[in-house]
Formats: C-alpha cells, structure tokens, sequence
C-alpha cells in the first residue's frame, strides 16, 4: 500500500469511530476524531501529494496581538482589518504571489472553506477583501489576494485569533494553524507569557513545525530584555531555533499602518524560506513527518477512548446475560425439584394413574393403566389432557416471572452508570419484558410437548414397543415423560426419585415397562436438554433487547486496527521521504 492509501485507511477509521457513552475522556476523543479528519484534509494529504507545493505560513496569535497589522505592514497595504472591536478577523485573508494563484483557487488545501477572490485597495482605498455581505454570513470562506509584494512559494494567511470569543473563530484559527507549513506566532510584551499562546507553541514544538515569533509592542528600552527572556523560554520548551523579530511600540500611521521597516526581519525570514527551495523541501517534509506523528498519537488516544467504551459494553452484557442467566437457573430448578408437580398437577395426574396400594408388578399396574386409557376411549372422563394443560401452565407461569426479574434487574444494573442511562434514553420498555415474551413462551412450551410427542414416537423401535405405546397412547406416554423430567434431573429410578411421591414414581414404571430403565433415563435427559435449550432461547431473545441497543457502541472499527493503521501510516510516510 502506497503512504496515500495508509493515509485514507486512517481517514476512514476516524470517520468510522464510535464514541457515544459518556465515559471519560470520550467528548475529547470525538473531538480529536474529527479535528484529525480536518487535518488530513487540510494539510496532510495535500502535503504528502505534492511535497513541492507552495508553503503556507500561518499568522496567528492572541486577541489584540496586533496580527492584523504586520500582515499589513509586510503586504505594504491593509489587506485586513484591524481595530478595537473583537473579534476582527473573521474571514481568514491568504496572501500569494500571483504565480501561485492556481495553487490556492481549488480545493487542494482546506477544502471545507470556500474561495472568495478578492482585489488589493488602492492607495488611500480600504482594502476590498470582504465584499459587501455581513461578517456572520462569511464564516467558512477564504479570500485570496494576489500580490506581487509576497515572495513566490510562500503564501500568507491571517488568522482569527487563538481566545477569541466567538467559538467558531476559535475553531477556525485553530484548523489554520493546523494546516500550516510554518506559522508566524504574533504575540505582545505585555503577554507572551501567557498560557493560551504556549499552549499553540507547545503543539507546535511537539509536530516540529517551523515557527517564527513577532514580539510586537515592545516597549522602548526593554526591547533586549523581553526579547532575551521570550527566547529563553522557547528554547526550554525545545523551540530555541524559532527566530524572534521585535516590534517596539510606535504610533501607526492615517491608515493604521505600521512603517515597513518595523517588520522588514519577519519579510528577509519569509523571503529567504521562499528562495531556498531546499529549505523549503525541508520544512514541508519536517512539518509533514511532525503532522503525521502527532496524528499517530491522537489516533493512539482515541484507540484508548474506543477500548473504554467496548470494555463498558462487554461488562454491560455481561451484567444483563447474568441476569437473564440466574433466571435460567431458577427455570431449571423449578422443573426439576418437584415443583411444576405440586398441588394441580400432582393432584391431575393422581386422578389419571390412581392412588390405590402399590401394584404387585408393573405389568399389573401397566393393565390397570392401559384399562384407564381404554376407558377414556369409550367415553370415561380422563384428566390426561388437562395434565397436560395444567404443566403448560404451570412452566409458562415460571417463564414469564423468573424473565420479568431479569428484565428488572438488567434494567437496574444499567441505570447505576450514567452510560446506562445514556444507551437506555428512550427505552422505558426495556425495565419489563417484551409483550411478546407470554405468547413466545406458551408457543415455546407447545413446541417443547411436541418435540416430547416426537421423541416418545421416534424411540418406539420394536413391534412390541410401538403397540405397547399404542395401547396406552401417545399423549399419555408424553405426559408421563414430562412427569419425570419435572421429579428428578435425570432420569433417575427406583427409591432415588422420591421428589413427587409415589405418583412420579407410577409414571416413570409406566414408561419403564415399554421403554426399560436405561432407555427412560436417556429419554428423559433428551427431554430436559431440549426444554433448557428451548427456555435459553426464549431467555436470550429477552436479554438481546438490551445488548441491542450496544450495536451503537461496537460497530466501526476497533483500537487495534486503529492503531495498526496509523504505525502503519508513520513508517510509510517517514520511508517515503527517508
């Protein structure tokens, strides 16, 4: 992959990044996410298309610095505004040579802000870069201005400033500065030494931009002084090759233009860049390598952000599949302790097997049973049916209960964190089942009878065994296997299974007597793996209601590509140019 294609696959991460709990440090990430998008649109890509193209040097610096005016002063004519009333530089101004006009007409460099050509102002005319519509509705354009008196290859833009009052100018100055080759950092006497501007300066030591600061209003007799001072704290801060060109305090002229020897060093500085091509090849490739670098680490920050937020998701559905699984258990439980067996349903099934001494011999007790059966044939009242009905019941009660507690409890663990809250706004159902869980269940258990029906008939193997399942019918058969499943956990015989009395154990003998011991110990084991199997899905429908809602967190790509895309990008632009 070429260093483009590594820098469009870091592009799309970056689009792609999904950051919408608020966890710590994820409004910076976001933030970080889309001002490292603007950047590669803004300088990085063009950079590294064409590292021949002209430079572009940044004028920025505090509210009141006086940037306006040394852009003046070094076009020679007020190209800006400049004044007392903040902010004042709304519409950013590029200053370039004429022969670097086709450079700066498309949308090669910051693309989201549209051209507006502009024309210089006569001698003694205010300059007519802003045309006739009101500030507000120019925000977001760039004015070009051709002038002869900017050197070739070195175009100039000023800046709004750094603390301005208006948010978008603040962010807009910021996206300039950004997308700068070099800046030219405009600060006072009075405040260099203030936070704001060191803030901007560190950034720029940390991507090895080339800087140059205007110390302007200096005043007189204390310009070696300040001037040695603002120099000895940019060499701490790893900016001592920044040269500083002092501006002493000096009245403007009627047109509120300072003399052109007052910034005749920053013009020799601008000029001397633009004639040395290789001193300009050197900045772009330092600026672009500093770029790419810090766009490594803040890709490296918004992987950690990325991580925090899938770790809270995984812990999440954790926290909601317990809940759904102590439900589970529960289900289990009660359909295998004698439960589902108790009063109704015990009191069914005695009606249908009797309740008389224990039979001598099961075949006696089996005739006993086959002669009920025939009976209910004839017209006799038999409760085998409602046996049936009363375990549906029954288990669909269990269901519906034991998943409303999930949903409570789930609800309740995502309401403790402020994330929680934020994934559930606009999700009040989720703190009670589904309204669809009754009918899911009843249709669940109906499908779990039958596949019972099923396995009774598919393990009929024998002649023998078929008609001994006929006699006595499928329906009973099916109901004396559930029976068992809900008395015991496996099947068990004889005196080990004692949970529902001596009517479980009637059932169990019944099927024993077609089937034999082993063959209903196998059954119903088949039988309560495939109701748990059934009651998981029908649980885990519930659960994925919620982990639902965690899509919005997991999609997008994940820390580790994220990161493997911007190393991969570093070393593929520091090969490029190495």
């Amino acid at each position: 992959m070429t260093a483009l294609e590594r820098l469009d696959a870091v592009r799309a991460g970056l689009d792609d990044v999904r950051l919408p709990l608020p966890l710590d440090g994820a409004p910076e990430a976001r933030r970080a996410a889309a001002a490292g998008v603007r950047q590669i649109e803004d300088y990085i890509r063009p950079r590294l298309t064409d590292l021949d193209a002209p430079l572009l040097a940044v004028v920025g610096g505090s509210t009141g610095a006086g940037k306006s005016t040394i852009v003046n002063a070094i076009a020679g004519s007020p190209v800006t505004r400049a004044g007392v009333i903040r902010p004042t530089t709304r519409q950013p101004i590029l200053l370039h040579a004429p022969v670097d006009a086709g450079w700066f007409a498309s949308d090669r460099i910051l693309p989201g802000l549209a051209r507006v050509r502009g024309r210089l102002s006569k001698p003694g005319e205010a300059a007519d870069s802003a045309g006739d519509a009101p500030d507000a509705a120019r925000i977001g354009e760039l004015v070009l201005l051709a002038d002869d008196r900017i050197p070739d290859s070195v175009a100039l833009i000023d800046a709004p400033d750094i603390d301005s009052i208006a948010d978008e100018n603040r962010a807009l100055a910021e996206q300039l500065l950004a997308a700068a080759d070099l800046w030219l950092f405009v600060t006072t006497a009075a405040r260099y030494a203030d936070a704001v501007p060191w803030r901007l300066l560190d950034a720029a030591a940390g991507r090895n931009i080339t800087v140059g600061v205007a110390l302007n209003r200096v005043p007189e007799g204390a310009v070696e002084d300040v001037t040695e001072d603002l120099r000895r704290m940019l060499t701490e801060r790893g900016l001592g090759d920044a040269p500083v060109f002092p501006i002493p305090e000096q009245p403007l002229d009627a047109m509120g233009m300072l003399p052109a020897d007052a910034v005749a060093g920053i013009r020799e500085w601008l000029t001397g860049i633009a004639g040395d091509r290789a001193e300009r090849a050197r900045i772009a490739a330092a600026t672009l390598h500093g770029a790419v670098a810090d766009l490594g680490e803040r890709v490296d920050a918004i992987a950690g952000a990325r991580a925090a937020q899938l770790d809270w998701a995984d812990e999440a559905e954790d926290a909601v599949r317990a809940e759904f699984s102590s439900a589970d258990a529960a289900i289990d439980a009660a359909t295998q302790d004698g439960a589902l067996l108790r009063g109704e349903v015990l009191a069914r099934w005695q009606d249908f097997v009797g309740t008389s001494d224990v039979f001598r011999t099961v075949e006696s007790w089996f005739s006993r049973t086959r002669d009920a059966v025939t009976a209910w044939f004839r017209g006799v009242p038999q409760p085998v049916i409602d046996v049936e009905t009363t375990i549906e019941h029954g288990l669909h009660a269990v269901i519906v209960d034991q998943a409303g507690r999930a949903a409570a409890g789930a609800w309740r663990e995502l309401q403790r964190s402020s994330a929680g809250r934020s994934l559930t706004e606009g999700h009040a159902e989720l703190a009670a089942p589904s309204p669809e869980l009754p009918t899911r269940a009843s249709a669940m258990i109906r499908d779990w009878q039958g596949s019972v029906m099923q396995l009774i008939s598919d393990n009929a193997g024998s002649k023998r065994m078929r008609a001994r399942v006929l006699s006595l019918g499928l329906n009973v058969a099916t109901v004396a296997l559930m029976v068992v499943v809900f008395a015991s956990t496996g099947g068990l015989t004889g005196g080990e299974i004692a949970i529902a009395g001596g009517s479980a154990v009637l059932g169990q003998k019944l099927l024993e007597t077609v089937f034999g011991e082993d063959a209903v110990r196998r059954l119903a084991k088949l039988a309560r793996e495939e109701l748990g199997r059934r009651v998981d899905e029908v649980l885990q429908a519930e659960a994925d209601r919620y982990v639902a809602l965690l899509d919005e967190v997991r999609g997008g790509p994940s820390p580790e590509r994220l990161r493997d895309d911007a190393r991969t990008l570093v070393a593929a632009v520091e090969g490029q140019s190495g």
